[in-house]
């Protein structure tokens, strides 16, 4: 959310603040349908990468402060507007929120959804976010097109446990419209305390049905990697978000793998939202060899800045894929494009968000704070993949049922009524091994066999009918099966073999 891009004024993202200057970062997003006991973690903006203030300041070219007063700037007309308005309109007005709504219109007619001023309270929010641990609902968002979009839920965040996935789009908070509200504000609306609850309206892109999902918000998860075995003696290691100590752990993770004699490693970096520049360029510079390049930033005025694997620190030696998908964003795609085109390490999956672009922050003396774009990242062959993605050597999608959407256990469904969510669940209990008849709108007499069947298996008393816990357990065991069952995994297995 010093880094490029993803990131996210983000959730998941933190930030040390040792000294004036701010360590930057980058993000992007992967998700499973499941209810669950909701967990952790604020919702926030997606993919952004910050650079050390100072640093882009030097390097911007442009021969002083990034802030630098413009002199030639004609500034009469703003000056004019304010007077007349806190002289003449008939009512007293804020002066600060005059002065804050001028700074915010410069920006947004940049029309750069990684640019953005946030005031004392949305700055407040966002230091808090980047730092140790905060509360809310656990996923990345970014406005598009005057829309709150969902880059990415953090892996067992409340976000990913409620059944939220990438791309889709949050109408609503608590009723309130988000309609063309910009992020920082929305994160606002969305956070809150362990606990509280937040209904969001959501319009999941090809359904013309919204949903409204009740979330629990909790307390962020600090672990960013975890580790499974998946087949003889392969370990897949996935990192969730780049944070503050996900280097350290993933070298931990590495080690203990070859210590236990694991044969090749699968990193995976699906719907990982991005993070901490220097720990995506530490963990990069694990798997590339000393003198080839990571990635590259170039600013306005064509200058480049090359950054080079070192020979310090730990080397993988074992075999690797590394898993991308359309949730992969900012330094997931940096980690993705160096072990790609300098390491000749191969991508399994789908194609990455796209997200190419290095942003600044400025904080003011009254908290307030300025995160702007200032120049672009490359890979380390030139390539600019921004809005494009990174494609994957071997494609390999997720099953269909793996995007079937949230059901609401608070609802009933029974034999005789017909709506859009008893087809979802229908498509849900085929893809668990039981026969729901037709997939189709209505709850007939098969539905509501296959329905009893089901909570026979689990030990649920036979009603037939769809609700409360039949409908958590039908979702949880949805989730399992994409878990075991990932055709991305293996293909990506099958790639080490």
């Amino acid at each position: 959310m010093s880094q490029l891009d993803k990131e996210q004024e983000q959730g998941q993202e933190q930030q040390a603040n040792d000294g004036p200057e701010k360590k930057g970062y980058i993000k992007v997003k992967w998700i499973y349908i499941v209810l669950g006991a909701l967990a952790l973690v604020l919702l926030t903006v997606g993919a952004t990468v910050y650079l050390l203030t100072e640093k882009a300041q030097s390097k911007s070219g442009s021969g002083g402060s990034l802030l630098s007063t413009n002199t030639d700037g004609d500034f009469s007309k703003l000056y004019e507007v304010y007077n007349t308005l806190e002289n003449y309109y008939f009512e007293d007005v804020d002066e600060e929120a005059l002065v804050n709504g001028a700074i915010n219109g410069m920006v947004e007619s940049l029309d750069d959804p990684y640019s953005d001023f946030m005031s004392t309270d949305e700055a407040t929010s966002f230091h808090e976010s980047i730092s140790s641990s905060f509360e809310g609902i656990g996923a990345e968002i970014q406005q598009e097109n005057d829309q709150i979009v969902i880059v990415s839920p953090i892996k067992g965040a409340p976000a990913e446990e409620a059944g939220l996935k990438a791309g889709d789009m949050i109408l609503e908070v608590d009723g309130e419209s988000l309609q063309g509200m910009s992020s920082s504000n929305a994160v606002l609306l969305i956070r809150g305390e362990k606990g509280t609850k937040v209904t969001l309206t959501i319009q999941r892109p090809g359904q013309s049905d919204t949903m409204k999902v009740e979330i629990v918000r909790d307390t962020i998860p600090i672990e960013t990697v975890y580790t499974e075995t998946v087949s003889n003696n392969i370990e897949k290691i996935q990192i969730t978000s780049f944070s503050e100590h996900t280097a350290e752990e993933l070298e931990k993770a590495l080690k203990n793998a070859e210590k236990d004699g694991a044969k090749g490693i699968i990193l995976d970096l699906r719907q990982n939202p991005g993070g901490l520049l220097d720990q995506a360029q530490e963990i990069a510079n694990m798997f590339v060899d000393e003198g080839e390049i990571l990635y590259q930033v170039e600013y306005r005025n064509g200058n480049k800045e090359v950054t080079k694997a070192t020979g310090n620190g730990y080397k993988v030696s074992l075999p690797t894929t590394v898993l991308i998908d359309e949730g992969s964003a900012s330094a997931s795609e940096i980690v993705a494009g160096a072990l790609k085109e300098s390491a000749d390490i191969p991508l399994v999956g789908m194609k990455s968000f796209g997200k190419g672009t290095v942003q600044s922050a400025q904080d003011f003396t009254d908290g307030s704070n300025l995160k702007f774009t200032t120049a672009k990242w490359l890979t380390p062959d030139g390539n600019w993949i921004h809005k494009k993605g990174i494609s994957p050597d071997v494609k390999a999608e997720l099953p269909e049922y793996a995007n079937l959407t949230y059901v609401d256990p608070e609802k009933e469904w029974k034999e005789g009524t017909s709506s859009a969510d008893i087809e979802n669940i229908e498509k849900m209990l085929e893809a668990l091994g039981f026969n729901p008849g037709k997939v189709d709108t209505s709850y007939d007499a098969a539905t509501a066999s296959a329905v009893k069947q089901f909570q026979k298996d689990q030990g649920i008393k036979q009603t037939g009918i769809v609700t409360g816990e039949t409908t958590t357990k039908l979702m949880n065991e949805l989730r399992e099966k994409i878990n075991s069952d990932d055709p991305q995994v293996e293909a990506a297995v099958k790639e080490l073999k």
